[in-house]
């Protein structure tokens, strides 16, 4: 039988949905893990053929994992992840193994937000950035200090590490204080890794997924971002638009081809986040992958396309189909908290899922969790997803909805 061997997963949004999608599509679904609750929680993952834990997730232990389950017989016939930086990994091993056509140079620099920058540095679309280097550097040494005195006269700024993922290690400089205690932050945090220092761009902000088949880029899914800044930036909502504007289609288009043709993009998945500024489209970062969370089912919702599914297509051999089977804007409402406590139980999820024009409603936690007020993506603690005919009604079902959602948490 055809295997997909599948690197890591997340226990819900579009990783796991890839799984789903997988065995929907006839393969034998493997997943490598080195979340050992996976294996004691088995009888939730019934999408999933065989899980299998490794100590580590590298391309070693990786190796001789896969080569194991080739001696076992198994016709794998690709090594995928949608998880956040495994991509490049399961690329590197499925060339390796399946000799599938990935892009992995391609696929590395996207990872690293250092070289995303440089390869797109002569791009209108790339803002101001400089990278400051750890080598030899203390932090009271004359060289931050001569760093930090250098691009005050650029701030705000933003200061993050160039393999952050889900705004963990993204902070906002206002000052020359914040731009000091933030590089001393990552400096404690990753004391050998290289910081990047990007101007704080101002503008709406929105995200594009895009599927690159044969060197042409596919622009899937335009959505509106809604970010809520507290100690970090964190997307709250987001809001498919069902109709595009066409000279904002055009420019997102071309924002899309350049983009792909600077990396050299032949086949593949990406995520684009840009921000419209005085006219102009600024990246502020790209993925080698669909977004995770909500956002598989916020195109299926949307579209009737399951993104994933045709990734997967895609990603062995078959050509992807991105034809809109209905056109509906759909939102996202992502709940978050303003306290910190244990999770005692959840009320509202039914009369959530009431409201006309709601699709689906997601909590994530389970009873006796942790659980504290947004640090990163990954401090959002469910959603309410709703279809409407305008943006504006989604928006409004949604939020409205999420309001009959409690978390009741005891005193830690």
């Amino acid at each position: 039988m055809q295997t997909i061997v599948f690197i890591e997963t997340n226990k819900s949004g579009s990783s796991r949905e890839a799984i789903k999608a997988a065995e929907r599509l006839g393969y034998l679904t493997i997943l490598l893990t080195n979340k050992k609750n996976f294996l004691q929680q088995r009888s939730e993952f019934p999408d999933i053929h065989q899980i299998y834990y490794v100590s580590q997730i590298n391309v070693r232990y990786l190796r001789q994992k896969i080569a194991f389950l080739e001696r076992q017989g198994k016709d794998i016939i690709a090594v995928l992840s949608f998880i956040d930086p495994f991509v490049q990994v399961a690329a590197r091993l499925s060339r390796e193994f399946c000799e599938t056509d990935f892009d992995v140079t391609a696929i590395s620099k996207m990872e690293d937000k250092i070289e995303t920058r440089k390869v797109l540095q002569r791009q209108s679309i790339s803002p101001f950035y400089a990278v400051l280097n750890p080598a030899s550097l203390d932090q009271e040494s004359a060289k931050l200090r001569h760093f930090i005195t250098k691009y005050t006269q650029f701030l705000p700024l933003i200061v993050k590490s160039p393999v952050s993922t889900g705004s963990k290690d993204v902070l906002y400089a206002g000052n020359r204080y914040q731009l000091k205690t933030s590089i001393q932050t990552l400096l404690n945090k990753y004391p050998n890794q290289p910081i990047l220092i990007e101007e704080y761009l101002r503008g709406p902000q929105y995200l594009l997924e895009v599927l690159v088949q044969n060197g042409e880029a596919h622009v899937v899914a335009v959505i509106e971002q809604k970010i809520s800044k507290q100690d970090r930036f964190i997307v709250t909502g987001y809001g498919l638009l069902a109709e595009v504007e066409e000279e904002m289609k055009n420019s997102l288009y071309q924002v899309a081809t350049t983009i792909v043709k600077a990396f050299n993009i032949k086949n593949g998945a990406c995520h684009l986040e840009l921000k419209f500024v005085n006219g102009e489209w600024k990246l502020i970062e790209i993925n080698p992958r669909i977004s995770g969370g909500v956002m598989n089912r916020l195109i299926e919702v949307g579209f009737g396309i399951n993104l994933v599914q045709e990734t997967i297509k895609l990603y062995t051999g078959q050509k992807a189909s991105l034809r809109k089977v209905h056109q509906k804007f759909a939102y996202a409402h992502y709940i978050t908290l303003n306290s910190k406590g244990r999770l005692n139980k959840v009320t509202g999820r039914r009369q959530a899922l009431r409201h006309e024009g709601v699709e689906e409603v997601y909590i994530k936690p389970r009873k006796g969790m942790k659980l504290t007020p947004p640090l990163s993506m990954g401090h959002r603690y469910g959603y309410v997803l709703s279809s409407a005919d305008t943006l504006e009604k989604a928006k409004t079902i949604a939020e409205n909805a999420a309001k009959e959602i409690q978390f009741h948490l005891d005193p830690l």
